[in-house]
């Protein structure tokens, strides 16, 4: 079958434009036959008209698996222990970032406590504000509550009682999901009245093992938008050039990793928002299969494609990361359906018999320097062992469309009643948005599901074949940052299109998939390659994400800092 994804055109718009636009949408003359048009522009109108063969199959994404599973209150993983196996997973090059381990041994030789590592990231936060263009990598840090847990963690070391190898190592947040006490704004200005009274799962256990909190990360409002703009907070800038988008929605988890304020940071991906941004700003970031990551706690935005997951500067920190985050919780019923985590062979770098499939159409339908790196991290995997096979998967623009009504018909639902009530206090773009998403039928988002469950059984059958799936994570490196969208936002199909071409197929499906950084550009910006896998397959993913890691030089961004060391 042919290749038949379509570029995403429409007429860029910002600023007064922009508004302009929204006004027309959104008012009573003319509002549907505007809308009519730009769903058309989105492919919109054609999908409705292609059949998907079957009815839906609302199981999906929520996988069988072989073994019973019990609901926890903590992650099963003993991070010491598989930090101590993984010690030789190191990114490649003259510039190795920062790592998790890094801080846990300063910190048991006594070398630095948790107390100087917080008194110095509040030191990185005032400096990376007072540049310009400012970083904008949080939006909220409460300093006493910073230093209250960095001295609770160096009374821990200094008694020989640290709870992990995470203990006074810091992390930061997406503001996306709950942290006492802060008050959790989705990226919005109207949202977050009072302070979170508790964590999120996933914060929990972060706090469990230790882990230096730092503060709320920055985020495209609501994480609906791939480039990470926000006119309420400031928009995040990516470490490698300030004048350019991080990508979206995890905007400030990924820039705080890249500029070396954290090793680790948590973001969330509802389509590719984990893992474009970690792309951009040359992280590895993981979305695990539909389940495996506790959603509770994190506001209900788009719940059947939406996915909780670690940006890591490195595959070993991803690993822990995600070893903590995993595991079934008692709070939240999707995460119920889940074998154990396996972290096995994630360090064998033999890959003999591993099968990696390419659908040359897509995988080339990108950048050329973009392609041309993705190629390279091809070669990496095939020197290791493993066989390229050619696949094709079909109709992968109807799966494109049928992500798009998903998403943005739970996001409408989910935010129905703050858009009666604070239309006007929404960035434009969001705006946008959803006005347009208020058109969609309830027919479209049946007719979503039929696709969705005919794209995974494509996907399911050509990954019984291969191990996993190769795609670029982006097909285009990170954008500039224009101007006339930092006030407004910004309506840019065209970019949007490029930026998510390779992401939507593994929230559509619930499948786990993995970024990790391959090189750069021309101008010194990051590319990624991504690697689609089975449903539980998180380990493969890691396996082969650390080959990649271990073949590819990594380079300084132009903004960074460090903790613990003069740059290496």
């Amino acid at each position: 079958m042919s290749y038949d994804l379509k570029p995403m055109k429409a007429p860029r718009a910002a600023g007064r434009m922009l508004r302009m636009l929204v006004a027309a949408l959104e008012g009573p003359a003319g509002g549907r036959l505007l809308a009519k048009k730009l769903l058309s522009d989105a492919g919109i109108a054609a999908w409705r008209n292609k059949p998907a063969g079957c009815a839906p199959d609302m199981r999906l994404p929520v996988f069988d698996h072989g073994e019973p599973c019990h609901p926890v209150d903590a992650p099963p993983a003993d991070l010491d222990g598989l930090y101590t196996a993984y010690a030789d997973l190191l990114p490649h090059g003259s510039y190795q970032p920062e790592t998790i381990g890094e801080f846990a041994a300063a910190y048991r030789q006594g070398s630095v406590t948790p107390v100087d590592v917080a008194e110095r990231a509040l030191e990185i936060l005032a400096d990376s504000e007072a540049t310009t263009p400012a970083m904008r990598v949080l939006i909220d840090c409460k300093r006493d509550d910073v230093m209250k847990q960095a001295q609770a963690s160096a009374a821990r070391y200094a008694a020989g009682t640290p709870r992990s190898v995470l203990d006074g190592v810091p992390v930061a947040v997406k503001d996306e999901l709950d942290q006492a006490p802060y008050p959790t704004t989705v990226g919005t200005r109207f949202l977050g009245t009072a302070p979170a009274k508790h964590d999120a799962t996933v914060v929990a256990r972060l706090r469990a093992a230790g882990a230096l909190l730092i503060g709320k990360a920055n985020m495209h409002e609501i994480g609906l938008g791939v480039t990470g703009v926000n006119p309420h907070h400031g928009s995040a800038r990516n470490p490698y050039n300030p004048h350019h988008v991080t990508g979206g929605s995890s905007s400030g988890s990924a820039a705080a990793v890249a500029m070396g304020l954290c090793p680790l940071a948590v973001g969330a991906d509802g389509g590719g928002s984990v893992r474009v941004p970690a792309a951009l700003c040359g992280q590895v970031g993981l979305k695990a299969t539909f389940g495996r990551i506790s959603e509770h706690g994190a506001a209900e935005l788009c719940w059947s494609v939406a996915h909780i997951g670690p940006i890591a500067s490195s595959v070993r920190d991803c690993a822990l990361g995600y070893a903590l985050m995993a595991g079934a919780d008692a709070l939240d019923t999707c995460s119920q359906m889940q074998p154990s985590p396996s972290f096995d062979g994630i360090v064998d770098h033999d890959l003999t018999g591993k099968r990696i499939g390419i659908f040359r159409p897509w995988f080339e339908d990108a950048n050329s320097e973009v392609v041309a790196q993705c190629e390279h991290a091809l070669s990496l995997l095939t020197r290791a062992g493993a066989t390229l096979v050619d696949v094709t998967l079909a109709e992968l623009e109807a799966m494109r469309v049928a992500h798009l009504i998903s998403i943005v018909s739970e996001m409408v639902a989910a935010h129905a009643q703050y858009y009666r009530d604070h239309r006007a206090d929404y960035g434009l773009d969001v705006r946008l948005s959803l006005a347009l998403g208020r058109q969609l039928s309830a027919a479209d988002y049946v007719h979503a599901q039929r696709h969705r469950a005919l794209v995974y059984r494509r996907f399911a059958k050509v990954l019984a074949e291969v191990d996993v799936i190769a795609t670029p994570m982006t097909g285009m490196t990170a954008p500039v940052l224009p101007l006339d969208a930092l006030a407004t936002g910004e309506s840019n199909l065209e970019v949007t299109g490029n930026i998510i071409r390779f992401a939507t197929a593994a929230n559509l499906t619930g499948l786990p998939a993995i970024t990790v950084p391959v090189g750069y550009d021309g101008g010194g910006l990051p590319v990624g390659l991504q690697l689609i896998g089975g449903a539980w397959q998180e380990a493969m993913l890691l396996r082969l994400a650390a080959v990649v890691e271990a073949g590819s030089a990594r380079q300084v961004p132009l903004i960074h800092y460090r903790y613990l060391a003069a740059e290496r």
